[in-house]
């Protein structure tokens, strides 16, 4: 009924356009704080950052990497500084807390609304009996599974916030997964990694999961299975089998 191969007992979500429709607050965020950036490097030959910027050089990724995979693009080099700088300091870092100060206040404004199918498909899950973990780049993971109302469907996250703290690779590695598998106690062989992002399928793949799905929201389709899924959808909702 829930459309995975039965050697699998648990499900690792992305969160952020997978579970949420906040990959949409992201990249929003993201581009006005790289338009800012862009504008003051750039000047007359100002070019802004686009939605192909942010699915190749952003999502999926931590701030820092993904703010410093992204100025690369451009030529722009700039210190790594401290993870706690302020919004205002001309680091990777600072940079990366800029845009997390904006998409708290856009969440704020716009609250964060769960994708109906995804909510479906949890549930599904929870009844057969699979362990759930949410695997996130953004160290905001608890608080928008929050606010979607999706915290008692986890066992187990693993945010920016932990791969922080455990000095874990971001996505493309595979750590961030592994450590949610190890969490729950089941071994990759037997997960199934559920992801939108170029780098977080890479990363699946690379861990050696069971089974990838590919949750395309941006028309990527091709280039999720280039990069590992072995099966891609619009919407968690279309794994499950009629039940009516």
């Amino acid at each position: 009924m829930i459309g995975l191969p039965d050697t699998i007992q648990a499900c690792l979500f992305d969160l952020d356009g997978v579970l949420t429709s906040t990959a949409r607050l992201h990249r929003a965020a993201w581009q006005r704080t790289f338009d800012d950036l862009l504008r003051e490097h750039s000047g007359p030959t100002f070019e802004p950052f686009t939605a192909a910027d942010y699915a190749n050089y952003v999502d999926g990724r931590t701030r820092a990497d993904g703010v410093r995979e992204f100025l690369r693009s451009r030529g722009i080099e700039l210190p790594n500084g401290h993870h706690d700088d302020p919004p205002d300091a001309k680091t990777i870092n600072g940079v990366g807390n800029k845009k997390n100060e904006l998409l708290h206040r856009i969440i704020a404004e716009e609250g964060v609304e769960p994708y109906s199918g995804s909510v479906r498909f949890l549930e599904a899950a929870r009844d057969a009996d699979l362990a759930i973990a949410v695997v996130t780049s953004s160290a905001n993971g608890a608080t928008v599974l929050d606010a979607a109302g999706l915290t008692p469907f986890v066992r187990a996250l693993v945010d920016g916030v932990v791969i922080r703290r455990d000095h874990l690779r971001g996505k493309p590695a595979p750590d961030s997964f592994l450590s949610a598998a190890r969490e729950l106690s089941v071994p990759p062989e037997h997960a199934a990694v559920f992801e939108d992002a170029q780098a977080g399928v890479a990363a699946a793949k690379a861990g050696g999961f069971g089974y990838v799905v590919g949750v395309d929201r941006a028309g990527q389709a091709e280039a999720l299975r280039a990069h590992g899924a072995d099966v891609v959808v619009e919407d968690l909702a279309d794994l499950l089998e009629d039940e009516s």
